[in-house]
This record gives C-alpha cells, structure tokens and sequence, in this order.
C-alpha cells in the first residue's frame, strides 16, 4: 500500500513540474491559486523555484526505491543516486523540452543543473533522516 502511495506522490510532482514548465507565463502571474509571496519569491528566483519540485522528487524517488534495498547500504545506496539523478535529469529535459514549443518560454541549461541539484538534495535529506531513524 505504501509502495502505491508513494507512487501517486510521484506522479503528482511530475505533473506538477510539467505544469509549470509548460505554463504559457513564466512569471505564474495568471495563477491566482498561488500566494502573492510565492509568485513574487518564484519570479526573484528564477532558476532556485525550479530546484523546488525536485526536492520532493529526490525524497520520493528514494522513498520508493528503498524497501528494495532496506538494508544494503554502501554501494547500492550509491546506485540508487545515480538512478535517482538519471530519473531526475530526463523528466527535467523533458520539460525543459517542451517549453522550446511554447512561445514565452525559453529553455534554460541552468534549470537542468537546479533541477538535479535540487533531486539530489531530496535524495540526500532521505537518506540523512533514515539513517538518524535507523540509529535510534
């Protein structure tokens, strides 16, 4: 059950990043369902909110891969982050791809670089709390 909860998770960050990659206005200003805050935070870092999404990738990719490997630590703990920045660094081209057929939109190197950087800090923060978990 946990397996498949996790998955929807999944899903629904990748959606989400491919929304927002392909919104028409990079500057989310037509969408009124995000705090003011958020949009004025978002729009003075431009390529840092691209990390954001990803974070929650990096942990929920861990997340799932981890019942596979429950108590393997070294060296598949070492595969599955490279995985996860593989996984990771094709859904952000991806994405990045798709705003190349979107007007206002410009593809940027730099979101590819945030959006692995920030999988691998999700990936990281997982492995951290499990560990602390696991010491207890």
């Amino acid at each position: 059950m946990l397996k498949k909860i996790l998955l929807g998770l999944l899903l629904l960050v990748i959606i989400a990043v491919f929304y927002f990659s392909w919104l028409p206005d990079p500057t989310f200003k037509n969408e009124t369902y995000l705090p003011k805050w958020l949009v004025d935070w978002g729009n003075n870092n431009y390529n840092v909110r691209t990390a954001i999404p990803f974070l929650g990738l990096g942990f929920l990719l861990e997340a799932y891969a981890q019942p596979k490997r429950i108590n393997k630590i070294n060296s598949n703990n070492y595969l599955g982050l490279l995985k996860n920045i593989a996984i990771a660094a094709v859904i952000v081209c991806i994405a990045e791809a798709g705003q190349f057929f979107i007007q206002k939109r410009n593809q940027d190197l730099a979101d590819v670089f945030y959006g692995i950087v920030g999988s691998s800090i999700g990936a990281a923060v997982y492995n951290f709390l499990r560990k602390i978990r696991h010491e207890k």
